[in-house]
């Protein structure tokens, strides 16, 4: 289809799009046309990675803004929300107005009203909806991206009911969503009212193999030869032939050499088969590749003090990079650009890279196809469909003239097995995971405090519009989880039934606000309860024993019960609750990924239970119970870690210390800080007096600093290395910072002119103009590290909040 045929889009856009080399669109891209995509209609578009689903999308928002809409367009990872948002910004030149919103999840987004294209992750606009974001309603379209991941038992009911709910709130909504080929594209569909495109077309040839011995077995039956040198690793061979060019006859170069992801299933194998594939790659590096290298190794050392920033750099200036979870956001980024400007000629990954962010390459390498599954107690298969997931990233169009993608077999055998289960094999069905009781915890309670549904019978009919109820076929197994669900949130005060009418109270319409998981919300009105009664006492064992009795038997103290106890234990003093038990009481909270106990740890944490166990915040399960005393001492690792973060413990020995990287302690930090402002929420709602030190508690663990910083670090562009240089110099508080001389700040800020100037107008002085002010001499600061040249302290946390949305 001709760019010029295009029905109701924006008149600006053929030639727009013709300006950017597109005069045809792709035929699936024509067949979304044909199906109504620019016209309003419903599409459910499955179709291979790089095959053109974003201008689909495009085309579906673009038509709906001109026709006076609004667009919505949700992404399953926030670095995706920042690639999608500069991505339409493109767009503004035209007039149109783009926002991106990934962040504060106690907030309707107002400012976003007036914007025609906004970005979200799902998690987001759930919690739009919970906060009653009047714009929504003036939605036209929204585009739901990966929307195979409704399929992912952690985040795919939150997808699934946001979906559910946007169509609710605007039954004319044109829904759109987009996935790489799966196996019942037509169930989405149907579920969705949609017109199905379904092709396996694209613009660049995928070859599927398996590499085994000597050679590369294609999926049409033809291999070519591929040897392994020497000791050489069957990976790194691949990688070496990848890097080579083609030569025709006479010697000319044909085709140049290409780049290679290796995908793997754990960090430490990425982090490894990166440095070691860095040998291989260097000798094809040009000298100026190798400059360039150099430099974006300097820029990766400045993102974060650590031996996993020191890693990844030295792999770099080899050419070769890993990615994973665990590094900071600058990390992945660096790296990430660096592989799209082919400088970097290989990134060893972990899956999570599959999962949308644009990364192309010549040659894919799925090099471990089994990982660590705990619910099947060892090492499992991958799903054909994450398989094929990352299949998909080979072949770089416009660069490749074909992509390769390649799984590598040890054996005949595995050669075989490798073909029949994933070479020639189609993906998976894609199945809702909405009726597990921990999702529908949140979400039921989500539906009844935004007024979806105000009795039991309107809530099984909102959950009748989910996919889940498209496609289940045990009758009454719905019926029974929304009735257990109902009795825990009845019980632990959430919700009031009364005749099959429900209504949430005050303290379910809070949790549904904050977005907590409400078992995370009782085990934190528990834990405020425990305090106010013990005062810090040992616990005696008299107590209910920890939550999940208290759950089975609804042992929970209601709203009305706790502000009852709470008002007869005034001569509490919430001062002595320490930051360690508050850290310990979130990181117990099913919204908190723990750290695990590596081999070695129980014994250590054990010990640290037995010396502090005062200061936590509920009574200790018994060493008998395994799984609830092992979680209990898993929750205590992770309060530690929070609590040295605190303490102004350096990045490097943290990341040694509790084995994570630095991305982990990143996430950590802004789930606690999260939680922590929820914490502080809800001891208001139940009249606790620890809001005080609940607040201290996250302002620190926000900043990284002691008890002595927490003011000083809470004035904008500070951070904590800026306020203990400042404290040093003598400048205790915001007050002593707002009157404080100019020549001390100057000093203490190592002579930063601009910073200076910033922090002074942020804490109020009257004259921040730094003009003419010269550091005092007296100022003693102590010497500069080469990662503490120009970063912004203020945003050292970055937005790496992985267990919100980032991957």
């Amino acid at each position: 289809m001709d760019v010029a045929d295009l029905p109701g889009v924006p008149d600006w856009l053929p030639d727009h799009l013709r300006e950017d080399g597109i005069e045809q669109l792709y035929p699936p891209q024509g067949e979304a046309v044909e199906a109504g995509v620019t016209e309003g209609q419903n599409i459910v578009a499955a179709i291979p990675t790089a095959s053109g689903k974003t201008l689909v999308a495009e085309l579906a928002m673009l038509s709906a803004v001109a026709r006076g809409g609004k667009a919505l367009y949700i992404v399953p990872l926030r670095a995706l929300a920042s690639e999608k948002q500069a991505e339409f910004e493109q767009f503004e030149q035209y007039g149109l107005s783009v926002g991106v919103s990934t962040g504060n999840y106690e907030s309707d987004g107002g400012w976003l009203g007036d914007k025609d294209i906004v970005v979200a992750t799902s998690e987001k606009v759930d919690s739009l909806v919970r906060n009653d974001a009047p714009w929504l309603e003036d939605l036209t379209c929204v585009v739901s991206d990966e929307v195979h991941l409704v399929d992912d038992g952690q985040r795919g009911p939150t997808l699934e009911v946001t979906l559910a709910k946007l169509r609710r709130l605007n039954p004319d909504l044109q829904t759109v969503a987009l996935s790489a080929t799966i196996g019942n594209a037509g169930e989405l569909a149907d579920w969705l009212d949609a017109e199905l495109v379904d092709s396996d077309w694209r613009p660049i040839e995928l070859q599927k193999g398996v590499h085994y011995g000597q050679a590369l077995h294609l999926e049409d039956g033809s291999q070519h030869r591929l040897a392994v040198q020497n000791n050489e690793k069957p990976t790194a061979a691949i990688v070496r032939d990848t890097l080579q060019d083609d030569h025709d006859e006479d010697g000319e170069v044909t085709e140049e050499g290409g780049s290679t992801l290796v995908f793997v299933n754990s960090r430490r194998n990425a982090e490894a088969a990166a440095g070691r594939l860095g040998s291989t790659v260097r000798p094809h590096l040009s000298a100026d590749e190798q400059a360039q290298l150099e430099g974006i190794a300097a820029e990766i050392r400045d993102v974060s003090d650590t031996e996993t920033s020191d890693d990844l750099a030295d792999a770099v200036e080899d050419g070769a990079a890993f990615h994973h979870a665990g590094l900071a956001r600058g990390h992945r980024e660096l790296v990430e650009q660096a592989f799209q400007d082919r400088l970097v000629k290989v990134v060893c990954a972990t899956p999570t890279l599959a999962a949308g962010v644009n990364t192309p390459s010549r040659r894919v390498v799925v090099r471990d196809w089994r990982r660590y599954d705990g619910s099947a107690g060892g090492m499992a298969p991958l799903s054909v469909l994450e398989v094929h997931q990352m299949m998909g990233r080979a072949g770089r169009p416009g660069l490749d003239p074909y992509g390769e993608a390649v799984l590598v077999a040890s054996s005949h055998d595995e050669l075989d097995e490798l073909f029949e289960r994933y070479v020639w094999a189609d993906p998976e069905p894609v199945r809702s995971k909405l009726a597990a009781e921990p999702a529908l915890r949140t979400h039921i309670l989500a539906t009844v405090s935004s007024g979806f549904a105000r009795s039991r019978t309107g809530l099984l009919e909102f959950l009748e519009q989910t996919l889940y109820a498209s496609q289940t076929d045990e009758s009454g197994r719905l019926e029974r989880v929304v009735d257990d669900v109902l009795t825990y949130l009845e019980r632990n005060g959430f919700l009031e039934v009364d005749g099959g009418e429900l209504d949430a109270t005050s303290l379910g319409h809070t949790v549904s606000r904050l977005y907590l998981d409400p078992m995370s919300a009782a085990e934190i009105v528990d834990g405020l309860e425990y305090w106010a009664r013990h005062a810090g006492e040992p616990d005696t064992g008299d107590e209910p024993d920890g939550p999940e009795d208290a759950t089975a038997d609804g042992a929970f103290s209601t709203a009305s019960e706790l502000a009852e106890e709470a008002e007869a234990s005034a001569d509490v003093d919430p001062d002595d609750i320490s930051a360690l038990g508050l850290y310990h009481l979130v990181s117990r909270t099913p919204d908190m990924y723990q750290l695990y106990l590596r081999s070695g740890d129980r014994e250590e944490y054990e010990m640290e239970l037995y010396e502090r166990e005062d200061e936590l915040l509920g009574p200790t399960p018994s060493e008998f119970e395994d799984e609830r005393f092992e979680d209990w001492l898993s929750a205590l690792k992770t309060a530690r870690l929070l609590e040295d973060w605190a303490s102004e413990v350096d990045e490097e020995t943290i990341t040694e210390r509790y084995g994570v990287g630095p991305g982990d302690i990143r996430g950590k930090v802004e789930t606690a800080q999260w939680l922590l402002g929820a914490a502080e929420s809800l001891a208001g709602e139940v009249d606790s007096d620890a809001a005080r030190a609940i607040s201290e508690a996250r302002i620190r663990v926000e900043h990284g600093v002691r008890e002595e910083l927490v003011d000083l670090a809470g004035v904008r562009g500070v951070g904590r290395k800026r306020a203990r240089r400042l404290f040093e110099a003598g400048i205790g508080d915001r007050a002593q910072l707002r009157d404080a001389a100019k020549p001390v700040v100057l000093a203490a800020l190592r002579g930063r002119r601009k910073t200076a100037e910033n922090v002074l107008e942020n804490a109020g002085h009257r004259d921040p103009s730094m003009d003419g002010v010269e550091p005092d001499p007296d100022v003693e600061v102590s010497e500069e590290s080469p990662r503490d040249s120009e970063e912004d302290e203020d945003s050292e946390i970055g937005e790496d909040q992985s267990s919100l949305g980032d991957f």
